[in-house]
């Protein structure tokens, strides 16, 4: 079935076209799920979550929306709300405007780390930083987006992937000297 087909049909609550669509996304969504709220069984309630969000507002969907990218914001949203919820994002209040620091210059190539340390190495960084880190960098939304989507500046985000970055760096560079 086509994807246009295949949104048609969960719009008319077709439940076979809706497993369709599950099995289609599930593990996408629950690895983006899962960079955010860091624990397995949070993100399958989140995607879970999300998936039960979608349906019922699958016809606001246009069908020549791109449904991944459609079913992946509504994850992230659902992911960010249940970190509101469990109070994991207090850095957030605890966040004030900072002057803007000047352009990062720090640089790092190397090829010889594994992704999997790379991921680690992104999982020890401070919430405030590793949301920041994940969304910018990893699921492709502008600061403006993310600073819309927490609630502070953008000012503020920019400065708090500058500090998560330079931390990120620091920590590679570490593991390639040991």
């Amino acid at each position: 079935m086509e994807h246009s087909e295949l949104i048609e049909a969960c719009k008319n609550n077709d439940l076979k076209a809706q497993m369709q669509v599950y099995l289609l996304y599930k593990d996408m969504l629950y690895n983006v799920s899962f960079r955010i709220v860091k624990s397995k069984q949070d993100a399958q309630d989140t995607v879970h979550d999300a998936f039960i969000k979608a349906f019922q507002n699958i016809s606001k969907l246009e069908h020549n929306h791109n449904l991944g990218a459609w079913l992946k914001r509504i994850v992230i949203n659902c992911s960010l709300d249940f970190l509101r919820k469990k109070k994991k994002l207090g850095w957030l209040q605890e966040s004030i405007e900072i002057q803007e620091e000047e352009e990062d210059t720090d640089t790092f190539e190397d090829n010889s780390l594994k992704v999997e340390e790379v991921k680690k190495a992104i999982n020890t960084l401070k919430d405030k930083y590793r949301i920041i880190i994940v969304l910018y960098l990893i699921e492709d939304y502008s600061h403006r987006e993310i600073a819309e989507q927490l609630g502070l500046n953008e000012s503020t985000v920019r400065n708090q992937y500058r500090r998560g970055k330079r931390l990120l760096i620091q920590q590679l560079q570490n593991k390639l000297v040991i």
